[in-house]
This record gives C-alpha cells, sequence and structure tokens, in this order.
C-alpha cells in the first residue's frame, strides 16, 4: 500500500471516530459569533451552534488562508511525504484556491514532498462520500493516482438533494429575494436545492410541506441514481440539528431501496451557517448531478 495520507476540509462532516479511524488530516475552515473565532479545534456542540441561529444570532465564515493550510499540510507531512488533499468546492469558498497555492510553495521549497489538490465540487457528506471512496480505494491498495484517476473522473456523478426549513437563511445568501422568503414561509414552502457541475448550489424546485419536502428527497435519488444504483451501498444524510428528519429519510432510503448502510452527521457550522437549522442533505451516485 502507497504510504500516503488523505487530507480533508473541515466541511467534510465527516464523524469524528471516522477521521481517527481512518488517519485523516483535517484542515479546518473557521466562522464567527460576534467577535468570537472558532474553528475544528474550538467549535460549539452543535446543538448550540444551531440554537444560537434559531435565537437570530447569525455567524459569520472564512475560507481557508494559505497560511494556515501550510501549517496544516506540514503537520501532515510529518508523517508522510506524499498528501491527497480533497477539497470543498471551488464553487463555495475559495479555500480550493488557498490549498493550492500552499501545497505549490510546499512543494517548491522541498523536491521529497507531492501534495495533489482535488477540487470536489462538493460540501458537507458529499465531499465526505466522496472522501469515504478515496478512503476505501486506499485500503484496497490503489495508488494515489490510481485514487485521483478516479476522483477526476467520478465526482460529478456525486449528487446532493438539499432542502431547508427556514427560507431567510437562503434570502441572507442571496439564494431567493426578501419578498420570496416572506411569501413562501405564508404558505409552507420548502425549496429543494442542489449542487452542480461547478460546485454551486443551486434551488432545484419548490415542495410545499415539510414531509412532501424530505419525501421529494427520496423521489430524486430514484430519478437520479440510473447506472449507479448498484453502487450505492451506503448512503450519506447530513442534518442541521433535525436528526429525526434526518433518520426518517434515511428510513425511506431502506424501505424504497434497500440500503441499509448509512452515515449520519450534522452539517458542520461553517455551511450551517449558511443554510441555517432544519437543513437535511441526501448524498449518493447518480449518472449526472
Amino acid at each position: 500500500m502507497d504510504n500516503f495520507k488523505i487530507s480533508i476540509c473541515s466541511t467534510a462532516d465527516l464523524p469524528d471516530d471516522y477521521i481517527s479511524q481512518n488517519d485523516l488530516c483535517v484542515i479546518s475552515l473557521s466562522y464567527m459569533f460576534g467577535e468570537e473565532l472558532y474553528n475544528r479545534d474550538n467549535s460549539l456542540p452543535e446543538q448550540v451552534f444551531y440554537n444560537k441561529m434559531r435565537s437570530g444570532l447569525m455567524p459569520t465564515t472564512s475560507q481557508i488562508n494559505p497560511a494556515d493550510a501550510k501549517e496544516a499540510f506540514l503537520e501532515c507531512l510529518k508523517d508522510t511525504n506524499e498528501i491527497l488533499q480533497i477539497a470543498f468546492s471551488s464553487g463555495l469558498s475559495g479555500s480550493y484556491n488557498s490549498l493550492k497555492i500552499a501545497a505549490d510553495e510546499i512543494m517548491e521549497e522541498r523536491d521529497d514532498v507531492r501534495i495533489v489538490v482535488v477540487d470536489s465540487l462538493a460540501a458537507s457528506l458529499g465531499e465526505g462520500l466522496l472522501v469515504h471512496k478515496a478512503v476505501e480505494m486506499k485500503k484496497e491498495g490503489r495508488s494515489l493516482d490510481e485514487i485521483v484517476e478516479w476522483l477526476e473522473q467520478h465526482k460529478l456523478n456525486l449528487v446532493h438533494m438539499f432542502t431547508v426549513d427556514d427560507l431567510f437563511n437562503l434570502q441572507r445568501g442571496g439564494r431567493v429575494s426578501k419578498a420570496a422568503a416572506i411569501i413562501g414561509t405564508m404558505v409552507n414552502i420548502k425549496p429543494v436545492l442542489h449542487v452542480d457541475n461547478e460546485g454551486h448550489l443551486i434551488p432545484l424546485e419548490k415542495v410545499r410541506g415539510r414531509k412532501k419536502s424530505l419525501n421529494r428527497l427520496v423521489d430524486l435519488m430514484e430519478e437520479k441514481m440510473g447506472t449507479y444504483k448498484e453502487q450505492n451501498d451506503i448512503v450519506f444524510i447530513s442534518h442541521g440539528d433535525s436528526y429525526d428528519d434526518a433518520q426518517y429519510v434515511a428510513d425511506e432510503v431502506n424501505r424504497r431501496f434497500g440500503i441499509d448502510q448509512f452515515i449520519i452527521n450534522y452539517v458542520s457550522p461553517t455551511i450551517g451557517a449558511h443554510s441555517g437549522p432544519g437543513t437535511i442533505a441526501l448524498f449518493f451516485l447518480g449518472d449526472e448531478r
């Protein structure tokens, strides 16, 4: 097995035990409430974070900067001389560019080091599912280059389907107008969104009612899986402090498709700051996004 390490962004939303069991390096994005800065090392508990948002406090977020990326890479390089970095979507953050700058700088300084940065064009546990595929291939003895080739060929088969509970979080992020948020809230509209081929979060359709929006995520999975249906042996679901709804979606996926392996975890604060409490996101492989 090649002696390289896989490094990820904190936005991959993988559980801590998964990260430790698979010896992953993690590079953290950060967020702020007021003047208080948080990152993965000192992050608020997720329930506390989302309750702050429910109370009306709005966090701001920051991308990875090149200096922090370089420091994290150098720490990871203490155990290896090759790193595969799977990065948060360049369509949602400048973090990918910062990671590339840091990697190139280190490789200019050290000719014994190789760092390959892959733009996942993915977010949350969509990014996490791509990491999982890389981890499994590494366990099988696939080389760094073989894994990179697979990631580049298949990352656009990584389908993201989201619904959010509060249109005003999308309005604050510029995804919908204030008028649309007000009217949509009055008539109980729950938008369904996806991540497109450029890695942007895009509204897809509108559904009336929370339960219908959750069911629609599973309907879209059935429509999108196509020839990848048999390859979906595990499905990832992330949530904005709404575990019961995430479990409902998992139960529906199990009932309809027979899939019985899931990773369910919180949407991390740096993404949840934009999607808000009540977000549910379903991630799987399909013919196209």
